[in-house]
């Protein structure tokens, strides 16, 4: 255990160092012409002309340096609802504070919350209220920001509030006893240079002044800045919470801010006509592209959003921000409510991506491997073609065990397509050799996303267990008999795990950490969409098949040991990558004693090019850092990919891909560079 601790303190402190070895700026910032840097002045201009038909002011901080600027820089505007953003700040640091959880009930912090108008307190619903709920406009509160009704029960639709904020603003305001603009001023504003010249927090527009003595405080809107104090506030945040080596806001915090959690994004929008489908792309009173809605944009990306089109816009991918306000863009009638953005952002983002590079990882590097070096793509090994899938356990027997989909397996192929087949593989990595086996209570029809799919298979004990996906989400089966007879679970994970597979380690599970069975998916419903985060779980070995044996993974402690919890809803992530979760395969490398994910990346159709990662961590639960990541390989790194443990050398430096490109059981052979005591990573 202390190797896996000291293994997650150093990767802690990689991650900081990231932020920590950024350059910060004193009272002004660093200055740089575009050129200087690589980005594209002309689209640039673009923007900043776009921007200039509502007037105001803007600045563009890349790479911690000012490349452009517009307008006055000191003028204050009215902020309006990007006063949310700014204010749920407050919420980051009560959590650092352990003044609060996001799932406290409000009323824990405020007796009388909710009332007036005293006919909320009839339906029962304000004791449900959380601090989650507030911060993710699902709590049911009216638009305005006064005392307004609660029309529906707090998590079972999404309706754009002010009131909503404004009680998270009086909670958090209790929680501390003291004026917030105090609070803020003390730990944000002023550490990050912001003086009160540069904001202002206005006196409550809509309700009484005081609360038990107390300034009161809104967040739904009041916020005055000048735009420059709005990039300090963005930094702050593309930098983690970290400011010149100071912690001001903890990382889980912006972690789930930035992101839409998958409990929002199956509610509906109450007022569509407004905010489209705001479910998909809304965190912690922060918007984002998590869904791709801005297709020049990249998913990452998260921003405030008020009234006349101010922005603070973060992406960290191109470790960038924008700050904006002024006058309103124009609108057309109909339009998506994000059309408006997108002269701005897009070509914004097309300025820095020109230069950038294409690979934009979104784990910071391993602190153990250095990378890896593909054999030439010309020595690619392909069977089964026509076939995809292929997940693999080493069984007892010392053959490998697939699954192949929407295809007819190896050579010689079987008669009829299938959508899920079954099959082995012999040999060695050199000259392998795949067998179909048909069976009767594994063999599928279908097509697609129609038919039932593999995405796990393992062996413990001599027993096969396989995970199919598109069943809603996720069936179980077990073969006692090496794959002649399958029996399926009377019951599926129904609540995320869209997509899961096994964590394997060596022949029949030996070697394995523990006496637990992991399983990993993307924190989604479905195989085909991309989420936010990568989710896990665990059953004892021998109760596989039980259904309330499983726990999940909640978050790591400060010695980076996991907490579990029963209850699927508590889960967290064991990394977050906004969009860039896909299909997954789980691996332990037991030479190197490192865990490896292989992920796969963008494209449009990844079966014939596209990108893909490889990441590793001491622990099933991380800390993940990138091995390797690309955009576009050179070859199509296909849907799904995963490093079988029977075909890794002794030292663990020797590995060999299986993936479904072209669709095909593809091999590409893999040499694992480890850092040396001198070659640290770069932040």
């Amino acid at each position: 255990m202390r190797i896996s601790v000291l293994a997650f303190l150093w990767t802690t402190l990689l991650l900081a160092s990231h932020a920590m070895a950024a350059e910060f700026p004193g009272k002004t910032w660093p200055v740089a012409a575009p050129a200087e840097l690589g980005l594209d002045a002309t689209k640039l201009t673009q923007a900043r002309d776009y921007a200039l038909t509502g007037e105001g002011s803007g600045c563009v901080i890349y790479h911690g340096k000012l490349v452009v600027q517009w307008g006055d820089q000191a003028a204050l505007y009215d902020l309006k609802s990007s006063s949310k953003a700014i204010g749920v700040t407050a919420l980051g640091l009560a959590l650092k504070d352990g003044l609060v959880r996001l799932d406290d009930p409000a009323k824990k912090f405020h007796p009388t919350f909710g009332t007036p108008p005293e006919s909320n307190a009839l339906s029962g619903w304000l004791e449900q209220v959380t601090l989650r709920h507030l911060a993710t406009q699902t709590a049911g509160f009216e638009k305005p920001g006064g005392y307004e009704r609660q029309i529906f029960a707090p998590g079972t639709a999404w309706l754009y509030s002010d009131g909503g904020p404004n009680w998270l603003a009086e909670c958090l305001t209790l929680a501390y006893h003291r004026d917030l603009n105090d609070v803020m001023f003390e730990r944000v504003f002023t550490p990050i240079g912001i003086t009160p010249a540069d904001l202002k927090w206005r006196k409550h527009a809509y309700r009484p002044e005081f609360i038990d003595g107390l300034k009161r405080r809104e967040f739904g809107s009041g916020f005055s800045a000048n735009v420059q104090a709005m990039a300090r506030l963005g930094y702050l945040y593309l930098r983690e919470g970290w400011w010149n080596g100071e912690l001001i806001l903890p990382h889980d915090f912006i972690e789930t801010m930035r992101v839409t959690s998958p409990e929002v994004k199956k509610l509906t929008v109450r007022d569509p006509e407004l905010h489209g489908n705001a479910s998909q792309h809304y965190g912690l009173l922060w918007w984002n592209n998590g869904d791709g809605s801005i297709a020049g944009l990249p998913r990452d990306a998260y921003w405030s959003w008020g009234l006349f089109d101010s922005f603070i816009l973060v992406v960290p991918s191109l470790d960038l921000v924008v700050a904006r306000a002024g006058k309103s863009w124009a609108r057309t009638a109909g339009g998506d409510h994000y059309d408006p953005l997108k002269p701005f952002f897009e070509p914004i983002a097309a300025a820095v991506k020109t230069t950038a590079s294409a690979d934009t990882a979104p784990l910071p590097p391993s602190p153990v491997i250095a990378g890896i070096t593909w054999a030439p793509k010309e020595s690619i090994l392909r069977l089964g073609k026509g076939s995809d899938n292929w997940p693999l356990a080493w069984a007892d027997d010392d053959a490998m065990y697939t699954a192949y989909g929407d295809g007819n397996g190896f050579e010689p192929f079987v008669p009829a397509k299938l959508s899920m087949g079954f099959a082995k593989v012999l040999g060695d990595a050199a000259s392998p050799q795949g067998i179909n086996l048909p069976s009767p209570t594994f063999d599928t029809i279908g097509d697609g996303k129609k038919g039932r799919k593999a995405c796990g298979i393992l062996m413990v004990d001599g027993t096969l267990y396989l995970l199919a996906r598109n069943l809603g989400n996720a069936q179980l089966a077990w073969s006692p008999d090496r794959g002649a007879t399958w029996t399926w679970a009377d019951w599926k994970f129904s609540e995320s795990f869209g997509c899961p597979t096994f964590l394997n380690f060596g022949k029949n599970y030996a070697g394995a950490r523990d006496g637990y069975v992991y399983i990993i998916s993307p924190d989604a419903d479905t195989a085909y969409q991309r989420a936010d985060r990568v989710v896990l779980a665990r059953v004892p070995k021998e109760k596989i098949r039980d259904h309330g044996a499983y726990e999940f993974f909640v978050k790591a402690d400060a010695h980076g040991d996991a907490t579990w919890s029963a209850e699927i809803h508590q889960r967290g992530g064991i990394f977050s990558a906004a969009g860039q979760c896909y299909r997954l395969g789980f691996t332990y490398d037991a030479g190197l004693r490192r865990y490896l994910l292989c992920m796969t990346g963008a494209g449009n159709d990844t079966r014939f090019a596209g990108g893909f990662g490889i990441y590793d961590a001491p622990e099933p639960w991380g800390p993940w850092t990138t091995v390797f990541h690309t955009d576009a390989w050179d070859t199509g790194p296909g849907e799904s990919s995963s490093l079988p443990t029977k075909w890794m050398s002794p030292d663990g430096c020797t590995v060999h891909l299986v993936f479904s490109g072209n669709d095909s059981f593809s091999l590409r052979r893999g040499r694992i560079v480890l850092r040396t005591a001198n070659d640290a990573p770069h932040p």
